[in-house]
């Protein structure tokens, strides 16, 4: 049929925008601007930063604790530092569902040790959001996570180096999170699947 068809080519269709609801991300006008009024379900979602430590990861809290509150594993694939546990609990977190996968030694610390971890997490059916830090992955590799996301129902999350802006992606979401003068978070759309042209707005983290 061809409606099988153009599942497995991956074509998305615009009516199947509408009828798909996202996950809150617990921010208002960012919910407002996404097809999806939150961040796309079982799909990859590339979060792209200029540096650390600008609240890459604040984005996601309030969607994190929603999904532990549902009993949905919470995985950290190598985080670049070790999370803030306070912080965690202030946001209600529940530290139960927190699952971080750190490799053994230097030789496991690479993109395909961490690619390969991320994907198994991606297919897990009880996680709820996966989440990876990466900087350069080729296209092979990001449509098998693509398709990692569609088979686990999970919410895929990479965080990735703004250099990289500018490569394709299949994610259905792309945006880039920077600080501004007046102190609020800019957060520029680059890829939202039903969306004409780039976004940008401010929040406050």
């Amino acid at each position: 049929m061809l409606s099988d068809a153009l599942h497995r080519a991956g074509v998305w269709k615009a009516g199947d925008l509408r009828s798909k609801q996202g996950i809150p991300s617990g921010f208002p006008m960012l919910d407002s601007v996404l097809p999806w009024q939150g961040w796309p379900q079982d799909s990859l979602t590339e979060i792209l930063f200029s540096q650390q430590g600008i609240g890459a990861l604040r984005l996601l809290l309030p969607s994190l604790a929603a999904m532990s509150r549902e009993d949905r594993w919470l995985i950290w694939v190598c985080p670049p530092h070790i999370p803030y546990v306070p912080t965690l609990q202030s946001y209600d977190i529940d530290l139960q569902r927190l699952l971080i996968i750190e490799p053994e030694d230097e030789i496991e610390a690479n993109s395909d040790y961490k690619l390969w971890v991320f994907e198994q997490a991606l297919r897990f059916p009880e996680c709820g959001m996966a989440m990876v830090w990466l900087d350069d992955v080729n296209m092979i590799s990001l449509r098998k996570l693509q398709l990692a996301c569609e088979l686990g129902k999970t919410c895929g999350v990479m965080f990735r180096p703004e250099t990289l802006a500018k490569q394709s992606s299949p994610a259905t979401l792309r945006l880039k999170i920077d600080t501004n003068p007046d102190a609020l978070t800019s957060l520029n759309i680059l890829k939202a699947r039903g969306l004409t042209q780039q976004r940008n707005i401010n929040i406050a983290l």
